[in-house]
């Protein structure tokens, strides 16, 4: 999943959930060291988690972050997920 970041130093980032958890996280523009060690110790991490830990975290003045912005990115995909699963056939 790729998401256009709002209000951070990096431009986008990108993830993917499999079995509930997630892996594969990388972050285009930011603090570059942060973002890789965000994306090293969440990989492999219950989405759902992920959300809880950094779900509301600022960076500076910001009323956000790159680590927010990738739990608001995370709980959009699930809510994705679980509308398509609730859906009536």
């Amino acid at each position: 999943m790729e998401y256009r970041t709002k209000g951070v130093c990096a431009s986008k980032l990108s993830f993917d959930i499999i079995d509930g958890k997630v892996f594969n996280v990388s972050f285009v523009g930011g603090c570059n060291g942060n973002l890789k060690a965000i994306s090293k110790l969440v990989d492999g991490m219950e989405a759902k988690k992920v959300v809880e830990i950094l779900k509301g975290n600022t960076c500076g003045y910001k009323n956000t972050s790159c680590a927010d912005q990738l739990a608001i990115a995370i709980e959009e995909e699930l809510k994705k997920w679980d509308i398509y699963l609730h859906q009536k056939v």
